[in-house]
């Protein structure tokens, strides 16, 4: 008989839970960073390539969404280093860890809208048709938002169901 990981309680302190809350949000801000800054960093250097004077009109639009968006995604995902550095020792653990999941949260959305865009614009540059972009932007868009949001979501709406269920009864 296995017992569910839910039913059996953590032998932590208060203190020792939000440490590990913390570190474990911040192991996955590291993950996260990494990507983002390639992403940004390819993104710096394409307005110096060869063929960049020849996207106007939608494609620049795409490329600004890209680069602020890598912008936005790193600035959330760096964030809650530096405000663990400058908060230490002051006893405002509960509202960093809260702090850092929001800018997760918006960190990834506005990776999402930069992968999505800088995707859209390589093949906006390749093709003529409106087709091949649209189906682009809903595919990367859709993934990213099935895979980063609507899925953990559901799952939470699933535990929380149940707990409610084991409470009641």
């Amino acid at each position: 008989m296995t017992v569910d990981p839910a039913d059996k309680p953590r032998n932590e302190t208060e203190h020792e839970r939000l440490d590990r809350q913390l570190m474990e949000l911040l192991q996955g801000f590291r993950v996260a960073t990494t990507g983002v800054q390639v992403l940004f960093a390819f993104l710096l250097t394409v307005p110096f390539s060869a063929g960049f004077d020849k996207v106007d009109g939608t494609g620049t639009v795409l490329f600004y969404l890209a680069l602020f968006g890598a912008a936005v995604a790193s600035i959330c995902f760096i964030s809650p280093a530096f405000h663990h550095r400058i908060l230490f020792r002051l006893g405002q653990k509960p509202l960093l860890i809260r702090r850092a999941n929001r800018y997760g949260i918006v960190g990834a959305a506005a990776l999402a809208i930069s992968i999505t865009s800088a995707t859209m614009l390589i093949v906006e540059s390749l093709e003529e048709a409106a087709l091949p972009v649209v189906l682009t932007a809903v595919g990367i868009l859709g993934l990213c938002g099935w895979v980063w949001f609507v899925q953990p979501y559901l799952t939470r709406m699933t535990a929380n169901a149940r707990a409610t269920k084991a409470e009641d009864g």
